[in-house]
């Protein structure tokens, strides 16, 4: 992969970064005082001391405060020559979350918020330049990946500036100056196609202080005479090129088994909240996306998700949100509980929580256990696979992963090395 120069970023970016802050924070404890919510991202978390054994940062002046956030917008071309671009993402999502999993801030792991736009795709209405938002920025990650599954592909026009100008104006970006927020867009056609220029969308992405990654499907140069270069260096992002129809290789390991195992006795710790139909859907979506998972060969990188701290359901699970907040359970009405707790007392629905977050605790320590032992099967298994291969190119997770980890680094995280 060839590394491209960067340019200086603005000195006006950091003023406004902060003036979106400051004013984003003041809507934020407006509405927090008005509706009483106990959204995830406005949580303060306590600051725990850095682990060893990480890749250093470029010393920019360490975080404190709220818990760090990172919002990505992932833009997918659907246009019907991209069922493998597809295919990949839908794989290599789970590794792609893994990523961010590792980056931390004085001890704490980030609040990921992911949104997912399509483009390109003949089944969309033009007057709307065959653009969906397909899901919001959100840290539900199990609705993350429902969005992707639910992609597929039809030819049609390929508008770049015009997809990253609507990422921009429909998300709630977040306003911290210390938040990672950036873009990734793939595709294949020009990137000067469509009425809004990608000057003029990558000039306010800067603005904004969100990065534009460019992920070019196809052969590089083509990519850099299509305009997929220059875009990226307009706002400091990376410019990429990807093989989208390469297979993405996975290992069957004989630990896979009872990984899958214990993942099963994972979701039983789960006390989802809410409305009946609500919690319904909620457990049957995260049963959905582990099946998901394992169709397209990611079922592994889940699994490592889901026995993390990136995969939190605070305000959907109980035990999640009493950890954040022990006074939730007193809160909510008997009927939003899961049936099992709500003809019990207060106090005895708080035991039953701690019961599962216990449980959970115990299996999650069971679970990375068997995940170490494969992963030195894994090892071994690579090492004869790369005997006598030349060099391939990447795929759409293996090329994002790269950029967000040198893109983390630069925005003050260190990150634990890579197995």
């Amino acid at each position: 992969m060839q590394r491209i120069a960067e340019t200086q970023r603005p000195e006006s970016r950091k003023s406004n970064a902060i003036k979106c802050g400051i004013l984003a924070a003041c809507m934020l404890l407006s509405i927090n005082l008005f509706c009483g919510t106990l959204a995830a991202q406005e949580i303060k978390i306590t600051v725990n001391p850095s682990k060893p054994d990480v890749e250093q940062t470029n010393g920019k002046a360490p975080f404190t405060g709220v818990r760090p956030a990172v919002d990505v917008a992932i833009l997918l071309d659907t246009s019907s020559s991209m069922n493998g671009l597809i295919n990949q993402a839908k794989t290599q999502l789970w590794n792609i979350v893994q990523d961010f999993a590792a980056a931390e801030k004085n001890g704490q792991t980030p609040l990921l918020r992911v949104s997912i736009f399509e483009y390109g795709n003949s089944k969309l209405p033009a007057t709307e330049g065959y653009i969906r938002q397909v899901s919001q920025l959100t840290d539900d990650l199990d609705k993350v990946s429902e969005a992707l599954f639910g992609l597929s592909t039809g030819g049609g026009d390929e508008y770049c500036g015009m997809v990253i100008d609507e990422a921009l104006k429909r998300l709630d970006w977040n306003g911290e100056p210390n938040a990672y927020k950036a873009i990734f867009i793939a595709g294949n056609e020009p990137f000067t196609q469509g009425s809004v220029t990608y000057q003029s969308a990558c000039k306010k992405a800067i603005e904004s202080g969100v990065l534009v990654n460019t992920i070019h499907c196809g052969n590089y140069q083509q990519g850099v005479s299509g305009m997929w270069q220059h875009g990226a260096l307009l706002t400091e992002g990376k410019y990429l090129n990807i093989d989208q129809d390469r297979q993405v290789v996975t290992i069957k390991c004989p630990q896979d088994k009872i990984l899958i195992e214990l993942n099963n006795d994972l979701n039983k710790t789960y006390l989802w909240y809410g409305k009946k139909t609500t919690r319904m859907e909620l457990g049957s979506n995260q049963r959905r996306q582990d099946a998901n998972a394992s169709s397209a060969g990611g079922i592994i990188g889940r699994l490592k998700t889901k026995n993390g701290a990136m995969y939190r359901n605070v305000g959907r699970d109980l035990v999640d949100t009493l950890a954040e907040d022990e006074t939730a359970v007193d809160k909510l009405d008997a009927e939003d509980l899961p049936e099992e707790l709500q003809r019990m007392t207060v106090e005895e629905r708080k035991a039953h929580v701690q019961s599962m977050a216990a449980r959970r605790t115990e299996i999650k320590k069971k679970m990375a256990e068997v995940t170490r032992e494969r992963e030195l099967f894994v090892a071994k298994e690579r090492a004869k696979l790369a005997k006598g291969e030349g060099k391939e190119a990447s795929t759409f997770g293996e090329a994002m992963s790269g950029a967000v980890r040198e893109q983390l680094k630069a925005s003050g995280f260190t990150l634990q090395k890579k197995n």
